[in-house]
């Protein structure tokens, strides 16, 4: 069998099954899409229809950035290539993809190839958020509202814990419409206080490198 058709094999599985925006695939929830959810799904398809993936890591730069509030983050970049190879035949496809990450400590690079695993797979198989569910529409007022504060939660969670690392994989992740509800001024029913907001901006932000002084 040729990668080709494993390839299409595993996309078939996935477009009935989805990857959930949470570790346990509960499709009335939202949160970001994580690694361990990816291996999850994708271990017993890539077994099941004779398809390996193969890293094969280009290059890897990494550049000391400062937090919000002073400390040291290491911003890491990892240009990566993945051989899709079928076991079958040993014919392979290979995809190209970058990963970026920040951490404050030994933690970038791997954050930054589990980026670059998780987006590779999402664009080569064109991964759903969620299943087919016939049931999806009728709760769509309150599951949005849940939605909202969940990810809110999530958000604040990041901040609290100085992390711009998770601010920034749930807030990039997020559709227009989901960013502009969750920006509206708290004194509006929003969900952030003017600080909470600053830090997601700086987060999102490219942060200035660091200056000699203050490395010292």
């Amino acid at each position: 069998m040729s990668v080709y058709k494993a390839i299409n094999l595993v996309q078939a599985d996935l477009c009935r099954l989805g990857i959930g925006k949470d570790s346990t695939n509960t499709f009335d929830n939202y949160k970001f899409r994580g690694i361990d959810a990816v291996y999850n799904a994708l271990s017993p398809l890539l077994a099941k229809h004779g398809l390996c993936i193969l890293p094969r890591m280009l290059s890897r730069t990494s550049e000391e950035r400062v937090s919000q509030k002073g400390g040291a983050l290491f911003y890491v970049t990892v240009d990566v290539e993945f051989d899709f190879v079928s076991a079958e035949d040993g014919s392979r496809h290979t995809v190209k993809t970058y990963g970026e990450a920040m951490d404050r400590g030994d933690k970038g690079t791997n954050k930054a190839m589990s980026a670059a695993y998780k987006y590779a797979c999402f664009q080569t198989f064109c991964i759903p958020t969620e299943a087919q569910d016939a049931d999806a529409e009728s709760h769509e007022v309150a599951s949005r509202v849940d939605k909202l504060r969940e990810i809110a939660d999530y958000l604040k969670d990041g901040i609290n814990r100085d992390d711009p690392s998770a601010v920034i994989e749930v807030w990039a992740d997020l559709p227009e419409d989901d960013k502009k509800a969750l920006w509206v001024a708290e004194s509006k029913g929003g969900y952030f206080s003017q600080s909470q907001k600053q830090y997601i901006r700086t987060a999102m932000d490219t942060l200035r490198p660091r200056t000699e002084s203050e490395a010292a």
